[in-house]
């Protein structure tokens, strides 16, 4: 955990990879545009086979980040106000947007922290929502 950090918020979402298969399947691009930002997209799509599970792995990371700050989509919140991008390390980081970055905000959230995984048929995301202490304690 990073030194300091007040946790706010945590969430964990376990998704099939299958359904989020399906839901493309069924209803492409009307789907991808309304979940997925043109970051995660292009992302995802350049994964092959492995596709459905950059995509599951993206909708686990939304759903984590939804419940982390205890949201879900009330508020005029955006599937897209959430969104995966990666560091220059490679790592996963959450960026928000729209009315979610102004709750997280009002929450004084100001840091997230963000695991990814999935396999061939799951995708698991922990999203730790937080806030660095007052200075002098």
């Amino acid at each position: 955990m990073t030194p300091g950090l007040i946790v706010v918020g945590h969430g964990v979402d376990l998704t099939e990879v299958a359904r989020i298969d399906r839901m493309l399947q069924e209803h492409g691009d009307r789907f991808r545009e309304k979940v997925f930002t043109e970051t995660e997209r292009a992302y995802a799509e350049a994964g092959g086979r492995r596709r459905g599970e950059r995509y599951a792995a993206r909708f686990a990371a939304k759903e984590a980040a939804f419940k982390a700050l205890g949201t879900g989509w009330r508020s005029g919140i955006a599937w897209t106000d959430a969104e995966v991008v990666h560091g220059a390390d490679g790592a996963p980081m959450l960026r928000v947007h729209g009315a979610f970055a102004r709750i997280a905000l009002e929450r004084g959230v100001t840091r997230w922290l963000l695991s990814i995984t999935h396999t061939d048929t799951l995708a698991m995301a922990s999203v730790l929502a937080g806030r660095e202490p007052a200075l002098g304690g």
